[in-house]
């Protein structure tokens, strides 16, 4: 995929945007985080110790705001599982996400006020065919038919919690054995990123079953 310079957080965040049938903010949220852990797992700095997201180094960084972000704020908080952090405090990394799509050209930012008074800002998609590009990419790594071995790990990823979150409207039943390969795949280079994969990717699951808020 020619979309090297998009983080995985990024990434989510551009497929979820669907005006046909747009992603509830919780879920988003949950989507757009999962998405920035497995990032931090790939690069090395959040490993598994006995379920629970724990900082390697104390001093290491991403050099990417969105991700140091979420990395300070797991330094600085209690200890909690990975499907804790898909949900805790989730928007914080979401709101991160667009105001970095903002600065990069991915997104137009609307200022707005509800009911006259209280001032919100409204988002619209401004690099449409590119985005509708990395969709259809998306949903050919996630469907097949080219071998998941020829699949880079974080396209992978990203087509594993895309399926998680139900963004492309895939076959879930008979998609099952891929998405597995998938995960696998998304973490080949050691046994403990796929397992956090696993684990963030159940939790995007959840999200999306649970009852939407009122």
């Amino acid at each position: 995929m020619p979309h090297g310079p998009l983080s995985l957080p990024a990434r989510l965040c551009l497929l979820a945007w669907d005006t046909a049938r747009p992603v509830a903010p919780a879920r988003l949220s949950a989507l757009v985080r999962a998405g920035a852990l497995v990032e931090l797992a790939r690069h090395g700095l959040l490993t598994d110790e006995d379920g629970i997201a724990t900082p390697v180094d104390l001093d290491a960084a991403a050099g990417d705001a969105v991700l140091d972000g979420l990395l300070e704020l797991v330094r600085e908080s209690c200890p909690h599982s990975w499907r804790t952090w898909v949900t805790l405090r989730a928007r914080v990394t979401l709101d991160a996400v667009r105001e970095q799509l903002v600065a990069e050209g991915w997104l137009r930012a609307e200022k707005k006020r509800v009911l006259g008074v209280f001032p919100s800002v409204e988002y619209a998609l401004e690099r449409v065919a590119v985005v509708d590009a990395l969709r259809e990419e998306t949903r050919q790594v996630l469907l097949g038919p080219s071998p998941v071995a020829g699949v880079s790990e974080r396209d992978a990823a990203v087509a594993v919690l895309a399926a998680a979150a139900d963004l492309l409207r895939q076959d879930h039943g008979a998609r099952e054995q891929r998405v597995e390969e998938l995960t696998e795949r998304a973490g080949a280079a050691s046994p403990g990123p796929a397992n956090i994969v696993r684990e963030v990717r159940a939790a995007v699951s959840a999200v999306l079953t649970a009852p939407a808020p009122p």
